[in-house]
């Protein structure tokens, strides 16, 4: 059954009304506004209702809709980063907690940074994944790069929402390269749903002039950085270049191709294992001893068998042998202390 969540409205600065969201109990983890999401119609999303239900299963999770995006206000006359600083400052201002974790993703990174730079005290853990301190055109250096942008720029003006899958297919596979094709569909749906034309033109063409990397530098806040190996949204580097800006940050690099990653993935197991300790959930840390210290990799193949998938089908979506996924499983029971394959999927849905 679909859990319920808290939904809520606050006012930015310019009377903008930001929709809030909030799933889960426990230490709040705050993430910053990205591009490309609904707090409503997430909850249904076959790619982002495994991000919310992964992360509110420890923490207090609450997300919140750009400006002119989801449940927020549609119509806004004003769209910057300065804006979006703003929206954050609102929502963090309804959280009663004196301190709580920052999640930013992609565009988010910045605002976080940003956040965290003007309220040290308020963030006990900055957690950066896809992000990036240099939008396409600050980063750019020659004209070819710079085009690519501008042809972004027009092909959303072009093709946003509209039932042209060409257009729709270039976005979905700078974000989901490796996704199935019904993640591909909802992605090429939640475009239209997100955003008009107009905001999404004038969100892509801000999100390119976004420059923080050398006020990086600056962050005095426990810092993890996450990034794709493969990434064709934010290219690799950016992340590494981050990462190396801010101060005693840790570096995580992710054997993925998307931008946003997804639960059939081994990468999708590292990242929520090095958040997990990172952030220090007690919850999460029973898990992982309950369960004998599964590897990523075994806990990917955990994952695929606790949806009722055969060692073939598996092995399949990780590019494996069926003998080594086979074994895996094996070594999965044995870890765990079961006898058989239903009393490994019990325990972990269980968990």
């Amino acid at each position: 059954m679909k859990r319920r969540q808290q939904l809520s409205f606050c006012t930015s600065t310019d009377g903008t009304r930001i929709a809030v969201a909030s799933l889960g109990s426990g230490p709040v983890l705050l993430r910053a506004a990205h591009w490309l999401s609904h707090v409503e119609y997430d909850l249904d999303s076959p790619v982002w209702q495994p991000w919310v239900e992964a992360l509110s299963q420890s923490h207090r999770y609450v997300r919140y809709d750009l400006r002119g995006c989801g449940l927020s206000d549609r119509q806004v006359s004003n769209i910057s980063l300065a804006n979006w600083i703003d929206d954050l400052d609102a929502v963090a201002a309804t959280i009663a907690e004196p301190q709580f974790a920052l999640f930013g993703m992609s565009q988010g990174g910045a605002l976080a940074i940003n956040f965290a730079l003007r309220h040290p005290e308020r963030v006990s853990h900055l957690v950066l994944c896809g992000a990036y301190g240099r939008g396409a055109s600050v980063r750019a250096e020659n004209d070819a790069q710079r085009l690519v942008g501008e042809t972004l720029l027009n092909l959303i003006k072009i093709g946003w929402g509209r039932d042209q899958p060409a257009f729709r297919q270039v976005f979905t596979n700078l974000f989901l390269p490796d996704g199935t094709p019904e993640q591909h569909q909802w992605w090429a749906e939640l475009e239209s749903r997100s955003a008009s034309v107009d905001v999404a033109a004038r969100t892509f063409a801000v999100l390119q002039t976004i420059d923080v990397l050398e006020a990086a530098k600056a962050l005095q806040v426990p810092t993890l950085v996450l990034h794709s190996r493969g990434d064709a949204r934010v290219p690799f580097d950016e992340g590494r270049r981050l990462a190396a800006a801010i101060p005693a940050a840790r570096f995580v690099p992710l054997d993925s191709r998307n931008h946003v990653l997804l639960p059939t993935e081994p990468a999708w197991a590292v990242f929520h294992a090095e958040v997990t300790a990172f952030l220090g959930s007690g919850q999460q840390q029973a898990m992982d001893k309950s369960q004998d210290g599964l590897t990523a990799a075994e806990t990917a193949v955990l994952t695929l068998l606790a949806q009722g998938l055969d060692n073939r089908t598996i092995a399949e979506r990780l590019g494996k042998h069926e003998k080594t996924v086979r074994n895996q499983v094996s070594t999965i029971m044995s870890k765990m202390g079961v006898h058989s394959r239903a009393e490994a999927i019990v325990r972990a849905l269980k968990h």
